[in-house]
């Protein structure tokens, strides 16, 4: 079941990325490099940085654990739905109303007359948030049931929607263009929602919602853990944004090659690691439950073992052929050759910690399922720390490939830290057996 799970997810994670560098492709051919692109795609940072955190780690890893040990499954859920819900819709209305102030926050380097042209922008994507979580919520209770295929192939549709997008408003201005985009997310969530209701319809989850008084002792705790994988699991995306952060000081294009470059060094790391911890977790969860961890050691053991192995493959092609990897997929329109070298360069500092975050995700699981949530956010914390520090060392005198090997230095720091917590004694004699 682990590898036809994977499998399933790898496929489905594939058909999505394809799509997705096909939308790279006509973004970087009719926007290029520039301060077009650049707003853009930093009003689609903030909520794709969330959407990543919900539906590759933080949510799942707290509720599907506290929903297989929970009394009262559908209880439990409804209400944590409607909440939670409720939370980022009144967040997504006060993003609209402050959208300026939201803009010059994220962007703190853009002069005032870019953040004008940025604070519309934010405004829209922020409504994907809300969209991404309701899709989040039912894929996990699908992967409760073992059902992968929706969530795997879903965000292809996201992919298609911002290509139709693009295609419609090819011919129109720069900045109309980032609107025609921004309206492009929208749709592309509203139609991963519909696919995963179809998908609850088939599975007879629908019977979500219920309203009769109870504790609220099992919402508390699901919470306190949520709270806490919310850090744990954010690291590598967290280290995206501040890269656009802190580039956003840097020359025009610069968030743009980081972006490229992060869009390539994300493909390996979805269609092998997150694929395989994504069907990994709730069987380790469940023999977690069934306190049968001699089972859950076997899994972690045969999945890292095959991650490793495509890994490493993955990190030697990329950073080989760095530059005729960028040149094929991006290079064309208003793409130039200079703008391959940078992104390339960056490619290569980023594909250096491929292996590290990829086995550390593996190794992350057995602390969920040990509901040791606070445990993983303090190991996160720390890494993120470290990782601010190297990217003040090193933008000066590297640039843009400087932040990105300051964040691959904090996943050599993030794999560490998570295997002294799930035990070096433990590792070792793993691997002997």
């Amino acid at each position: 079941m682990l590898i036809k799970s994977i499998f399933t997810n790898s496929t489905g994670i594939l058909t999505s990325r394809i799509l997705g560098f096909t939308r790279d492709l006509l973004t970087a051919s009719i926007l290029g490099a520039n301060i077009y692109s650049d707003i853009f795609f930093v009003a689609f940072k903030l909520p794709n940085l969330f959407r990543r955190i919900f539906a590759e780690g933080a949510f799942t890893q707290a509720f599907i654990p506290a929903y297989a040990k929970s009394n009262h499954k559908i209880r439990f859920s409804s209400v944590v739905f409607l909440q939670l819900f409720g939370f980022l819709i009144i967040l997504s209305l006060l993003v609209t109303l402050f959208s300026s102030l939201v803009a010059k926050a994220i962007a703190i380097g853009f002069d005032q007359e870019t953040i004008d042209l940025a604070a519309p922008l934010f405004a829209i994507n922020f409504y994907y948030l809300p969209m991404i979580f309701v899709v989040t919520f039912m894929a996990a209770l699908l992967q409760y049931k073992h059902h992968f295929a929706t969530t795997a192939y879903s965000t292809a549709l996201l992919n298609l929607a911002m290509i139709s997008a693009l295609l419609i408003s090819q011919d129109m201005g720069k900045y109309e263009i980032t609107f025609y985009l921004s309206y492009g997310v929208l749709a592309g969530g509203l139609l991963q929602i519909l696919v995963h209701i179809y998908a609850m319809k088939r599975l007879s989850l629908c019977k979500i919602f219920h309203f009769k008084k109870h504790k609220k002792k099992e919402e508390n705790k699901f919470y306190k853990n949520f709270m806490s994988a919310t850090v744990g699991s954010s690291t590598t995306h967290l280290s995206a944004f501040i890269d656009t952060w802190l580039a956003s000081f840097l020359m025009t294009g610069s968030i743009s090659y980081l972006y490229y470059g992060n869009r390539v060094f994300q493909l390996p790391l979805a269609l092998f690691a997150i694929a395989t911890s994504v069907a990994l977790f709730p069987m380790i969860a469940r023999s977690i439950k069934n306190k049968d961890e001699d089972k859950a050691l076997s899994l972690m053991k045969k999945s890292s073992l095959i991650l490793f192995g495509l890994l490493l493959i993955s990190t030697l092609i990329g950073i080989v052929f760095n530059e005729f990897i960028i040149s094929l997929l991006f290079e064309r329109g208003a793409f130039t050759s200079t703008d391959t070298i940078n992104t390339a360069l960056i490619l290569s500092m980023y594909l250096i910690g491929l292996l590290p975050f990829g086995i550390g995700k593996i190794f992350s699981l057995w602390l969920y399922a040990k509901e040791q949530q606070f445990l993983a956010a303090k190991i996160s914390v720390y890494s993120l720390g470290w990782n601010i520090v190297f990217s003040l060392l090193l933008i000066q005198p590297f640039g843009a490939a400087g932040l990105a090997f300051a964040s691959t230095l904090s996943g050599f720091i993030l794999f560490f830290l998570t295997i002294k917590a799930f035990g070096f004694q433990k590792f070792l004699l793993m691997f002997k057996k």
